[in-house]
């Protein structure tokens, strides 16, 4: 199986459990890795036999920057659903960071990943 990655698509969202996660609103950070057979795309040369991940990027951000959710999870599991919308998507792996979870001590990343299967 092949894969194409989308890594560090960042959007701006209002998701979280607490009011003010939904009014101010904060950047999510994506990564996504598509598992499919590229070998028609790699032999037509043709973008139209493949996952055009500038669409899917589109469509990424539409969703985070769309209706709020309260957890992360939700969240992933929504992109999940987008990425699983090409027929041609065996599986995929989404990756959701909240750099800027309401968390009272320092830390690097919080991120919710899941992985599923068409």
């Amino acid at each position: 199986m092949d894969s194409i990655e989308l890594r560090g698509l960042r959007a701006r969202g209002y998701h979280g459990v607490y009011d003010f996660e939904r009014a101010a609103g904060q950047d999510f950070v994506v990564d996504v890795t598509l598992d499919l057979d590229l070998g028609k795309a790699a032999s037509t040369d043709d973008v139209s036999d493949t996952v055009h991940y500038g669409e899917l990027a589109g469509q990424l951000v539409a969703v985070i920057a769309g209706e709020p959710v309260n957890l992360i999870e939700t969240l992933a599991e929504r992109l999940a659903e987008v990425c699983l919308g090409d027929p041609r998507v065996a599986s995929c792996v989404v990756t959701v960071h909240k750099p800027q979870a309401p968390i009272p001590h320092e830390f690097a990343d919080v991120a919710v990943t899941v992985r599923r299967k068409a």
